[in-house]
């Protein structure tokens, strides 16, 4: 394929139906910087809605279940979260 081709189509196929409500652990973990604190992490992400296999939740609601007050390294954070969330396919609204 030339470089130059018009790239119209989306390299991924998406889905028909609706959004899916919240944004993805990893983006929010992202606006972050490493080493922070729990408290620190609830006063600039709180807030935010994130994807869970059981359906959006707030960070802060889910923080409330972690047991670390501090995260050394952004794969902590994300361990300690997704310890309380679980791993999985996030559901998706039927039509």
């Amino acid at each position: 394929m030339a470089e130059d081709e018009d790239d119209t189509e989306p390299a991924v196929e998406l889905g028909e139906g609706e959004p899916v409500e919240g944004a993805p652990l990893a983006r929010v973990a992202s606006r972050l910087t490493w080493p922070q604190e729990a408290s620190n992490v609830r006063r600039k992400e709180g807030s935010a809605t994130i994807r869970t296999p059981d359906g959006p939740r707030t960070l802060d609601s889910v923080l409330d279940d972690v047991d670390e007050t501090y995260f050394d390294t952004r794969q902590t954070f994300l361990s300690a979260v997704r310890s309380v969330i679980g791993t999985g396919p996030v559901a998706t609204a039927e039509k």
